[in-house]
């Protein structure tokens, strides 16, 4: 519609400029000159009403929610012109001059202004298009051991859907035949291929690389992983930042100070030359349009959602990016967030036996193992996961009913007709677990060492302590150094024993705050404490237990990796779990509000040059039309420039 209108604007522009020619040119006299009028009548009438219609929409709408919009001052200038110039043809003045031409030529420039506004809008959302571009628009179902292709629309939850090689996973589901590589790049970007057989989850948007999979169908569309994502990208750049709210409420004043300075400069110079005052007038009206700053923000914000989305930062709102961007403190939970969250059993002694990673496994801690496992299989903690896989295939079950769990502390459950528990020493004393001598010196080592250790009791008595590793992410150090270079605070917040999680933090470069022995529930109260300090805090971390404290923080970041309650709790999430996309996420935000900051500037200084020379008449409305779309054209380009952010790194 846009381009239908610059192109009919265009048309009667340049058809008019051939009458224009013949007046300028000596055909201003008598019938000639009449006639001409009406020519320029005839085809600035429609125009006015076609290619200025969105103005007058625009204008009339806002006039009726009380509202002073950006079209108002446009509408008023084209309207007033061609009023004039209507007068001067019904009234057969001879001395007043019309001013179709103009009123055409600055409809054409600001519509072609406004057409390249929507071509550079389009390519700033551009990111958002691609991920819908991931989605498939059909699927092969199988339904009475047929192979069907259908709409995505018409597939049904729990339908059996066959993907060939190469083809895109249309549907989240769970592999239930087959067994393939499935690229998951574009969307957690993972840069190798992951293995999938039956069990495992599969998202949609992901291609399948070779093999054929059958996947019962979990979610469709916007319910899939890929589909949320999506929506939170839309609603990101749908978004309006605090820094835009103030920019919205200036809008109508800046109209209304736009409307009373043309007013102004008509009476001006209505004294001297009613037609001078009249194109000064418009002039103002026209060149004072604050489309430019009523996309400062916008654009901004959509660009770098959009680039974020591209790069697996995905932001909730534009006032995320306005709060990143102030952020002095970032608080980063430790196990799977710093560390990889995928504990392994390194060693595991016994008062009578003992065992190291890399040696074969005495019978009796095969037996511990297998006992504990079916207390940790009710356990979402990191090392229950660790048990569980070197336990085995365990046909040990825990009584009904017996479970327990004190989060922070450990777990218990009876197995065998015995009772079992796992957990810290203070978790032993609290059960009444009698300690034993030899072990005790054990765990007095690994803890000078920063070794985490698990306690195991049985019928009362401690009888085995079992050691882990969680490695550290290979990119943390990296991460910590550079957020200590862009001058924000660290700290490493931990339920170890000070002294391990003291050793980690050197292993991480130093020069960090820790904060240890935080059980899950206390997380939250030690970001409440740094906020009380005066201190704007971000907070990193993947686990059910970390949500409260990323809804505490003034900024919670979530690992896309993470449970689905600690991501919906997040105000960013990083598809690709990259610890350096945090910093990047920093980065991006005070790009953000730096541009956004600039773009203001940019229309602020704009008019400060331009409106005096409207006033002065030395600007008419043909070149205020040519120079307003170029004032909005400065700050999307300006918008466009934080790409550069990402090209370095």
């Amino acid at each position: 519609q846009l381009l239908y209108r610059m192109a009919f604007a265009g048309f009667a522009m340049m058809n008019l400029m051939w009458i224009s020619i013949a007046l300028y040119s000596g055909a201003d006299k008598g019938e000639f000159r009449t006639m001409f009028h009406w020519v320029g009548f005839a085809l600035a009438t429609p125009t006015l009403l076609y290619s200025g219609w969105p103005f007058f929409k625009g204008a009339w709408s806002g006039l009726r929610h009380f509202h002073l919009g950006m079209d108002l001052p446009i509408a008023i200038g084209a309207a007033i012109t061609y009023l004039y110039s209507l007068y001067v043809t019904l009234s057969g003045d001879t001395q007043g001059e019309v001013y179709y031409d103009t009123v055409v030529n600055f409809l054409f420039v600001i519509l072609v202004g406004r057409y390249l506004e929507a071509i550079s809008k389009r390519q700033a959302v551009a990111s958002t298009q691609r991920l819908l571009d991931l989605q498939p628009r059909v699927a092969t179902v199988i339904r009475d051991g047929e192979e069907h292709i259908v709409p995505i629309r018409s597939v049904k939850i729990s339908e059996e859907v066959l993907v060939k090689p190469g083809e895109r996973i249309p549907v989240d589901g769970i592999v239930v035949g087959g067994s393939s590589s499935v690229d998951e790049a574009m969307l957690s970007g993972e840069s190798q291929p992951l293995s999938k057989r039956p069990g495992d989850q599969i998202s949609a948007g992901t291609i399948n690389i070779h093999g054929v999979l059958h996947l019962r169908v979990e979610s469709l569309l916007q319910d899939t992983a890929l589909g949320r994502i999506i929506r939170l990208v839309e609603e990101a750049q749908a978004s309006k930042a605090p820094i835009q709210c103030v920019a919205d409420q200036v809008v109508p004043w800046f109209v209304a100070a736009t409307l009373g300075i043309a007013t102004a400069t008509f009476i001006l110079w209505v004294g001297t030359d009613f037609d001078k005052a009249l194109m000064a007038a418009t002039a103002v009206l026209i060149i004072t349009c604050p489309c430019a700053f009523g996309l400062a923000t916008p654009m901004a914000i959509a660009v770098a959602s959009g680039l974020g989305a591209r790069h697996g930062i995905l932001v909730r709102n534009g006032e995320v990016l306005e709060r990143f961007s102030a952020i002095d403190h970032i608080v980063f939970d430790k196990t799977g967030t710093l560390t990889k969250g995928a504990m392994s059993v390194t060693a595991v002694a016994m008062a009578e036996s003992a065992w190291q990673a890399g040696e074969e496994m005495p019978m009796k801690i095969q037996e511990l193992l297998s006992q504990l496992s079916a207390v940790e299989r009710y356990s979402e903690h990191p090392l229950a996961a660790a048990i569980l896989e070197k336990a085995g295939r365990s046909h040990d079950v825990i009584e009904n009913g017996s479970f327990i769990n004190q989060p922070g502390f450990g777990v218990g459950g009876i197995v065998s007709g015995q009772q079992l528990y796992a957990g810290t020493a203070a978790w032993m004393d609290h059960n009444g677990v009698e300690r034993t001598p030899s072990l005790e010196s054990i765990a007095a080592q690994l803890d000078q060492q920063g070794v985490s250790s698990l306690r195991v009791a049985a019928g009362g008595v401690e009888v085995a302590l079992i050691s882990v590793e969680d490695p550290l992410r290979e990119d943390a150090q990296a991460l910590i150094e550079r957020l200590k270079s862009d001058n924000i605070r660290v700290t490493l917040l931990s339920g170890d024993r000070r002294q391990t999680a003291e050793l980690i933090a050197q292993r991480l470069g130093g020069g960090m705050d820790v904060i240890a022995e935080v059980l899950p529930e206390e997380k939250d109260r030690v970001i409440a404490q740094l906020q009380s300090k005066g201190e704007q805090v971000a907070m990193v971390g993947d686990g059910v237990n970390d949500a409260p404290a990323l809804v505490r923080a003034d900024v919670g970041i979530a690992l896309g990796s993470g449970t689905d309650v600690s991501i919906a709790s997040a105000d960013i999430v990083l598809m690709s779990n990259e610890l350096e996309k945090v910093a990047l996420a920093s980065a991006l935000s005070r790009r953000t509000l730096r541009t956004i900051r600039q773009n203001i500037g940019i229309s602020i200084t704009y008019n400060i040059i331009m409106v005096p020379l409207a006033v002065a008449a030395l600007i008419t409305p043909l070149v205020a039309a040519i120079s307003m779309p170029v004032s909005s054209l400065l700050v999307i380009g300006n918008a466009a420039r934080i790409r550069t952010l990402f090209r370095k790194h």
